[in-house]
């Protein structure tokens, strides 16, 4: 508080109208754009959820009771994989989706207002290349692996609870089921798994996308593609090598990720292949790679204009 000459009291400016705040919100706001314009980023997980959910359900009253009374005959691995399979087809499918999502919205980003010649609107706001970008960058590689994750969990909950009132509906008991599926560490490493692999590990992919997509005038896909292709095709005619597609494969695959054995239960305790991901050196090299892609997208949207 300041004590102004007259004696009386008058209150600081709010803390919210500080320099930080104002900064960020044009990024926000931009975010929130790019999610008005592209409502596939949130429907395609929700829409491929519904339909899964719906499929689940008429297996489970088919044949979910007839499974349960199998797992007694089984050993404890055994009934591990019969309980988790739906759940790592859950999994596998949202993160299917999330993958496409990402990759034809990376595609797009920057083609997409050069084509229908919305950059000349846009760049008669205040908000920088840099800013627009950035918030561009954000959507694959933070966004939508968050939603995904998000969206897998509440898929994961709901079979839960459906799982659990047939199985009880049937006169059967829950607790072997329930002793073989750790719901909590399904969440959370399924969230982790995808934010961390299928959002960060794979950023350099979406910084490539989006440059290309700043520079191509069509086909984009193509352009993207083309390039890599004939590095591949040449250092396996020149030196009978494939250093480059396996590097390609392995960041594509997650590199130091493993999954469970047998499954895909993404146990954070049971594999070091979490913690090398996130402190080894090759997620930061991956985010460096990025960072470059994203300032020659900034570059060339500032003086790239409509096609």
């Amino acid at each position: 508080m300041m004590m102004p000459s007259n004696g009386e009291i008058a209150l600081e400016p709010p803390a919210l109208r500080t320099s930080a705040v104002r900064a960020a919100r044009p990024f926000y706001w931009s975010v929130r754009r790019e999610l008005w314009e592209n409502r596939s980023i949130y429907i395609a997980p929700l829409v491929v959820a519904a339909v899964f959910l719906f499929g689940f359900l008429l297996s489970t009253f088919f044949r979910l009771p007839a499974n349960i009374r199998g797992l007694a005959v089984m050993d404890p691995a055994k009934q591990r994989v019969e309980i988790l399979t739906p759940y790592d087809f859950a999994a596998g499918v949202l993160m299917l989706t999330q993958m496409l999502v990402c990759l034809f919205y990376s595609l797009d980003a920057l083609h997409g207002e050069r084509r229908d010649r919305s950059i000349l609107f846009w760049k008669s706001l205040p908000v920088s290349d840099t800013t627009t970008v950035l918030s561009k960058a954000a959507i694959p590689v933070i966004i939508v692996p968050l939603l995904a994750g998000v969206v897998t969990v509440m898929v994961y909950v709901a079979m839960f609870l459906l799982s659990s009132a047939v199985v009880a509906g049937n006169g059967l008991s829950v607790a072997p089921m329930w002793a073989q599926l750790p719901l909590l560490q399904l969440s959370f490493g399924v969230l982790f798994h995808l934010v961390v692999v299928h959002g960060l590990w794979h950023a350099p992919f979406y910084g490539w996308f989006m440059l290309v997509s700043g520079w191509a005038r069509r086909a984009v896909i193509l352009w993207a593609s083309l390039p890599w292709l004939a590095l591949i095709a040449l250092e396996k005619i020149v030196f009978n090598s494939s250093h480059i597609a396996g590097l390609l494969l392995d960041r594509l695959g997650g590199g130091n990720m493993s999954m469970a054995t047998g499954s895909m239960a993404l146990d954070l305790g049971a594999h070091s292949g979490w913690v090398r991901t996130v402190i080894g050196p090759g997620l930061w090299l991956g985010l460096l790679v990025t960072t470059g892609f994203l300032l020659l997208a900034m570059w060339l949207r500032r003086y790239r204009g409509p096609i």
